[in-house]
């Protein structure tokens, strides 16, 4: 099916949209405490996750990352668009911006 197709134009499409950011974290404290504030703040979790998110902030502070988070932001301004689901995480990575392997160019031109 082309975008041009017209068939079972009632039905649902669905995009999967896969996004990779690579962040810096440049204050650990900074960023830790936040996340903490937000968890603390969040009304929507209950007591359980609460403690859930807590515990893993105080774990793997890169983790804290993923409290700023929200795929309905990316989406909530797009006409026609309605978020269907969502999952994401954060992990440290080992990063050199000079290597090849993460030349997202190179990536891009090895695939055509």
């Amino acid at each position: 099916m082309t975008s041009t197709d017209t068939t079972g134009q009632d039905s649902p499409h669905y995009v999967r949209l896969v996004i990779e950011l690579i962040a810096e974290i440049t204050d650990e404290g900074a960023l830790k405490a936040a996340a903490l504030e937000q968890v603390s703040a969040d009304e929507y979790l209950d007591d359980e996750e609460r403690a859930q998110s807590v515990e893993a902030i105080e774990v793997d502070p890169s983790g804290s990352l993923a409290h700023f988070i929200d795929p309905v932001e990316l989406l909530g301004d797009v006409p026609g668009v309605e978020l269907a689901s969502a999952t994401w995480e954060s992990a440290k990575t080992d990063f050199d911006p000079e290597s090849d392997e993460w030349d997202e160019y190179a990536v891009e031109e090895a695939a055509e």
